[in-house]
């Protein structure tokens, strides 16, 4: 069998960035290279339904082996890498028996992983990590949850006597960009219950996640020669900026943390003439979600009134909700989960995620789906890293979840 690990350094080679920019779907053709291996692997290793859509969902599966009936269990993982940093060339670097101090990445552009900055880094000593070099990110998100799942599925049909329902697999595009289930099919997909594959460090269990919107303000200026622009001149950067101000700093990203929502802005560009910023906009609590999107709101309101009606518009709409709604409805599966942690010696980690999964989006489609760890940490830039005794204890959780309903 090859194991968890060759299947991810296997997997990373791939250059499978999104793009939020492309109108097409998947975003980029690229993504599509892996998913048509994985389809071939999957049929490879006897998985005779293995098919890959017209929109690059891959999805397959391994059959029951036992006489009884029980509810049909899907695992999912995305093969896309995020757009805030090159997924190009990854050369992933192997760290044996790792002495729990700081690793460097490329010495020519002195880049570490620092125990200072990255203080979880200690809880690995002894172990064996996979890096980046420092110019790339490494993939982890979600490449480990496609290797994982890839090494169960491997496990089963080559252990026959592995007794366990019905699994169905399933590998998406684009999730990095917000879209990786605009077009899944869950009743083509089959499962009962799924989970995504796609969580941080060993242990943790999520089943709620923000609510989420996002919002666009443009703002059209007055460009008028600055030696004559008194009383004349609006400055469509400067009234951005005053709008960004009215927003609560105490409410950013960098000084929240755990059930605490914020205001993100993402980007901002501008002239004179023409500004626009995105913001993503973000809490647990629905009605804390919808008071933001209101606060803004009057934000620009307040500004068009000083400004003029035509100067600022916004667009804002939501984007996916806390799938803790749905999952409360069928909480078992996350106690399945949770006990085959328990089992496999890891110590279930469950809090909320401070951001989205596809499994978010699914559990409102019909398909109530948790998030598992994978194993990683420091996604999406070139401090990322994972642990090959992670990956192992995510592929045995697997195993477990599926034996557990026997």
């Amino acid at each position: 069998m090859e194991s968890v690990t060759d299947k991810f350094l296997r997997y990373v080679s791939y250059d499978t960035q999104s793009d939020e920019e492309s109108a097409s779907y998947p975003s980029t053709k690229k993504q599509l290279i892996l998913l048509n291996q994985l389809a071939d692997e999957l049929k490879a290793l006897g998985v005779s339904d293995a098919t890959i859509d017209e929109y690059g969902y891959v999805m397959a599966t391994v059959p029951s082996n036992i006489d009884c009936q029980i509810p049909v269990t899907g695992f999912l993982a995305h093969v896309d890498t995020s757009p805030d940093m090159s997924g190009a060339n990854v050369k992933p670097q192997i760290v044996s028996n790792y002495n729990g101090g700081d690793i460097i990445l490329n010495i020519e552009r002195n880049v570490s992983l620092r125990v200072a900055d990255f203080p979880e880094m200690k809880a690995y000593k002894g172990q064996t990590l996979i890096t980046t070099d420092g110019t790339t990110l490494l993939g982890a998100d979600d490449k480990a949850g496609v290797a994982e799942i890839m090494w169960v599925v491997q496990y089963l049909q080559s252990h026959p006597d592995f007794k366990h329902g019905t699994l169905k697999v399933g590998f998406t595009p684009d999730e990095e960009i917000g879209r990786g289930v605009d077009k899944f099919d869950v009743t083509k997909f089959g499962a009962d219950y799924a989970y995504t594959i796609d969580g941080g460090e060993i242990g943790e269990l999520e089943y709620e996640n923000f609510n989420a919107a996002s919002a666009q303000v443009k703002v059209q200026g007055k460009n008028i020669h600055p030696g004559y622009a008194k009383d004349k001149m609006l400055n469509a950067i400067i009234i951005a900026m005053e709008l960004n101000a009215l927003l609560p700093p105490t409410q950013r990203p960098e000084h929240t943390a755990d059930y605490e929502g914020f205001y993100h802005l993402v980007s901002f560009k501008g002239t004179v003439e023409n500004a626009e910023l995105h913001y993503i906009i973000r809490d647990h609590d629905r009605s804390k979600l919808n008071k933001k999107k209101a606060y803004l709101k009057s934000c620009v309101e307040l500004l068009a009134k000083k400004y003029g009606d035509d100067v600022l518009r916004l667009g804002i709409g939501d984007q996916y909700y806390n799938m803790r709604e749905i999952i409360e409805q069928h909480f078992h599966i996350v106690e399945i989960a949770r006990q085959a942690m328990i089992k496999a010696g890891v110590t279930p980690l469950i809090k909320p995620i401070r951001g989205g999964t596809d499994g978010a989006r699914l559990s409102y489609m019909g398909l109530p789906c948790p998030n598992i760890f994978t194993g990683g940490h420091n996604f999406h830039g070139k401090y990322e890293f994972i642990t090959v005794e992670s990956m192992e204890k995510a592929c045995e959780v697997m195993l477990n979840i599926l034996e557990v309903k026997n």
